[in-house]
C-alpha cells in the first residue's frame, strides 16, 4: 500500500513537471509580472539587465536608476513613470509606451525605439547616441540639451517639441515633423534632413553648418528673427 502510494504521488510530480516544462517552452512574453516588479524596486539596487518584459504594464511606477540594459521592453507601458537616470543602453524596445514619462538623464545609447511612443515626455539630457527612433512619436516631449548624434529619427513626428541646445550631429531626419518645434542653439551639424518639415520651428542660432537640407520645408520657420520661406 505505501510503495503503491509512493508511485501515485511520483506520477503526478512527473505529470506537473510535465505540464510546467510544457507551458515554459510555449510562453514567449514577459519573464516578471508587474508585482515582481513592484518587489524588487523595494530592494536598494535593481538590475534587470537582459530581462523579458515585453507587454508589462509598468506606467506610474518610480523606476528611478533602474538598469534595463539589453532587456526586451517590447510594448511595455512606461507611461508616466518615473524612470530618471534609469539605464535603457541596447535594449530590444519596439512600440514601447514613454507618454508623459521622466526620462531625464537616461541612458538609450543604441536603443532600438521603432516605433515608440514619447509624447510629452522629459528626455531633457537624455543620452540616446546611435539609437534607432524610426517612426517615433516625440510630440511636444522635452528634449533640451538631449544627445541625439547619429540617431536615425526617419519618419519620426517631433511636433511642439522643445530640442534647445540639442545634440543631432550626424543624425538622420529624413522626413522628420519638426513643426512648430523649438530649435534654438540646437547643433545640426552633418544632419541628413532630407524632406523634413519645419514649418513654424523656431530656429536661432540653429548650427546646421554641413547639413543636408535636400526638399527640406523651412516655410514660416523663425531664424535670426527672421521669417523663413520653403527653402533656406
Amino acid at each position: 500500500m505505501v510503495l503503491r502510494n509512493i508511485l501515485l504521488f511520483q506520477g503526478l510530480v512527473d505529470e506537473i513537471n510535465e505540464v510546467l516544462n510544457r507551458k515554459k517552452d510555449e510562453e514567449v512574453e514577459s519573464e516578471l509580472t508587474r508585482t515582481d516588479i513592484i518587489k524588487c524596486i523595494q530592494s536598494e539596487k535593481v538590475r534587470l539587465r537582459g530581462v523579458n518584459l515585453s507587454g508589462l504594464d509598468l506606467s506610474k511606477l518610480d523606476l528611478s536608476g533602474v538598469d534595463f540594459s539589453f532587456a526586451c521592453l517590447k510594448n511595455v507601458n512606461f507611461s508616466c513613470a518615473n524612470l530618471y537616470r534609469a539605464k535603457f543602453q541596447e535594449v530590444d524596445a519596439e512600440n514601447i509606451l514613454f507618454h508623459n514619462a521622466t526620462l531625464s538623464y537616461c541612458e538609450f545609447t543604441r536603443a532600438k525605439l521603432r516605433g515608440a511612443s514619447l509624447e510629452a515626455a522629459n528626455l531633457s539630457c537624455a543620452n540616446l547616441q546611435d539609437a534607432c527612433l524610426i517612426e517615433c512619436s516625440l510630440c511636444g516631449a522635452d528634449l533640451r540639451s538631449v544627445h541625439l548624434e547619429t540617431a536615425d529619427l526617419t519618419n519620426a513626428d517631433l511636433m511642439g517639441a522643445n530640442l534647445e541646445k540639442a545634440f543631432l550631429q550626424s543624425a538622420k531626419l529624413n522626413n522628420a515633423n519638426l513643426m512648430d518645434a523649438n530649435l534654438q542653439r540646437a547643433y545640426l551639424c552633418r544632419a541628413d534632413l532630407q524632406d523634413a518639415h519645419f514649418e513654424g520651428a523656431i530656429m536661432d542660432e540653429a548650427n546646421l553648418k554641413g547639413a543636408i537640407v535636400d526638399s527640406s520645408n523651412f516655410f514660416g520657420a523663425i531664424r535670426e528673427g527672421r521669417t523663413l520661406g520653403a527653402q533656406m
